[in-house]
């Protein structure tokens, strides 16, 4: 594996059906894909990769349609096996010896990450899925699916910021706490003032790309079935994971599922469902720990 820039990424472009992904390298070693949810882009892991680059090659990217990721016509509603497909080919790409890697990936990226362990896994050596929120799950799937098509609904009828509300009240939130974590959530329009620091560059960016995750990619992404089976066969390399400050709340609970039905645990990190913007570099220490 080549080396790479540990501070400044280097940038590239893949090509992939109907879509150009901007993906970003740092550091040298083993391949440390990371996937990031909701309407954020690879800008999310830029206080995360540096605790890994003396030691990894870190890959980012954009997923497609956010972004720097352009897809080839109009928006479209977005399949869970597309993108994982695009990790795949990236994988390919970055790592193309075949050696295995590890992933993580978080929210609708951990989604992602899932999909790419159940029809890929002799590429990875351990995949780390954060809250991934997979409430087909759950024995409740059916209020869970109302939840996210009310979001939806309150999206089209008021624009982002009552979908906003209304997923983060659904969600476990409550409406206190959707105001305290409005501008971190991955999945919403950040505010300027309460940002952190180290994701302004992304601001504007999450701006342009809520509504296409909001209108494509939520509802698609919730009501997805993953291969259990698949991954019964291969749970040796996944670690389910969750925030600890989500205890109680339904983004853990699909996490917590896996581990059940897996015979494991789940791993916790620092923060609730955006821990990684809360608290980049205690996060990345846990995950260094977590991929041994």
């Amino acid at each position: 594996m080549s080396t790479h820039p540990i501070g400044r990424p280097t940038t590239g472009t893949l090509r992939v059906p109907g879509a150009t992904l901007h993906y970003e390298v740092r550091g040298s070693g083993p391949v440390l894909l990371l996937i990031p949810g909701g309407s954020a882009d690879a800008a999310l892991f830029d206080a995360v990769a540096p605790v890994f680059t003396d030691r990894w090659t870190v890959v980012s990217y954009d997923p497609r349609g956010m972004s720097r990721s352009p897809l080839d016509g109009p928006p479209e509603d977005q399949r869970v096996e597309r993108h994982g497909e695009d990790a795949h080919q990236l994988l390919e790409r970055v790592a193309p010896d075949g050696a295995p890697v590890c992933v993580f990936g978080t929210s609708s990226g951990a989604i992602a990450a899932l999909d790419l362990l159940a029809r890929h896994p002799e590429r990875l050596r351990r995949v780390v899925a954060h809250e991934p929120p997979l409430v087909e799950l759950l024995p409740d799937a059916e209020r869970h699916r109302a939840l996210f098509a009310e979001v939806h609904a309150a999206y089209r009828r008021e624009g982002v910021a009552a979908a906003m509300a209304t997923m983060s009240a659904g969600t476990g939130g409550g409406e206190r706490e959707s105001e305290r974590r409005a501008a971190d959530r991955p999945q919403s329009p950040p505010v300027d003032d309460v940002l952190p620091p180290h994701l302004a560059p992304m601001v504007s960016r999450m701006h342009a790309n809520t509504p296409y995750f909001l209108e494509h990619i939520l509802r698609r992404f919730t009501a997805h079935l993953p291969d259990v089976a698949a991954l019964e066969r291969v749970a040796d390399r996944l670690v389910p994971a969750a925030g600890r400050e989500s205890r109680g709340q339904l983004l853990r609970r699909p996490a917590a599922l896996l581990a059940e039905r897996f015979g494991g645990e789940v791993v916790e990190f620092p923060g609730g469902h955006v821990g990684i913007a809360e608290h980049p570099v205690e996060f990345a220490e846990v995950l260094a720990t977590t991929l041994g």
